[in-house]
């Protein structure tokens, strides 16, 4: 039976390998001005496993529904299952970790947790386009970034569509105060091959440059971070050298739809596609849109 992986929208996907269903992160719900596919969390009737990347709305929120539809069992940070019990969550159907552990799912089918890094989500307001350069921000302490995540969180509760920032009150679930939680990424290893999911544009570049998954799911947005400081260079850059660091037969992008108006943006892949092309040009680009079950493993 091949392994493949359905796209629900933003960073969250379910992937079929070895008999059983995991939902990588858990954010399918939308803003009424937002685009996705149609569906909600409630509409999940059926996974084995939830495997959160880290603690923000448009990662964790869904899993308290589709844990208590499905009984998934979801593995996160500590932030998220804090979360998560706040939602009535029973302790027993959540796993806590932090990178290093090792988790069997069952059915031939293993999960390494690795540390990693948030996006640098204080350096900006709108989300640009991949091929846009940043430069500085270099140094900034975490008061600092503090003070900017800060700006962002007005410019959300009053300069854009009303929509918008309804949805994020809506599903903050009471957390926003509290941060990520510690990003992670996850490595899948089953009997076709192994994924690695990343739900955030960070890497911790020991860790990244350790890892040979044969499909790697790449976060596309915002800044991105590198060992604790922002890319100097484009957000396409960053994906390259992510692919370079990884070496995977096939790379797809999440995060990378217009999930959020006004805060995120309708994402022109081209210029990762050329950045991937250049430095990786073993990799495939695999870029499957909503729900089409894509076989990415034979």
């Amino acid at each position: 039976m091949a392994t493949t992986l359905d796209w629900y929208g933003c960073a969250t996907f379910r992937l079929r390998t070895g008999g059983l269903t995991i939902f990588l992160d858990a954010y399918i719900d939308r803003a009424a001005n937002a685009a996705g596919p149609g569906l909600v969390a409630d509409d999940v009737t059926d996974a084995d496993w939830i495997l959160v990347g880290h603690s923000h709305f448009d990662h964790l929120y869904g899993a308290e529904r589709i844990v208590a539809n499905t009984g998934a069992t979801m593995v996160g940070s500590y932030e998220s299952v804090r979360v998560m019990e706040q939602a009535g969550v029973s302790l027993d159907r959540m796993i806590c970790v932090a990178g290093g552990e090792t988790v069997d799912l069952g059915s031939g089918v293993r999960v390494s947790v690795l540390p990693s890094q948030h996006s640098c989500v204080w350096s900006h307001t709108q989300m640009d386009q991949p091929d846009h350069v940043c430069i500085g921000d270099l140094g900034v302490t975490w008061q600092e970034q503090q003070e900017r995540f800060a700006e962002l969180m007005s410019y959300l509760a009053n300069e854009v569509d009303p929509a918008t920032s309804e949805h994020i009150g809506a599903s903050s679930l009471g957390h926003s105060d509290r941060g990520d939680g510690g990003a992670l990424v996850y490595l899948i290893e089953g009997p076709d091959g192994s994924v690695l999911f990343q739900d955030t544009s960070g890497h911790w570049s020991g860790v990244m440059g350790e890892l040979r998954p044969d499909v790697a799911i790449l976060a596309a947005a915002g800044r991105g971070n590198i060992d604790g400081e922002p890319i100097q260079g484009s957000l396409a850059q960053f994906i390259g050298r992510q692919a370079d660091l990884l070496r995977p037969r096939t790379v797809i992008l999440g995060h990378h739809d217009n999930w959020l108006p006004g805060f995120s943006v309708p994402t022109d892949t081209s210029s990762i596609a050329a950045e991937l092309a250049r430095v990786a040009p073993r990799t495939q680009l695999l870029e499957p849109g909503y729900m089409e079950a894509t076989e990415i493993l034979p």
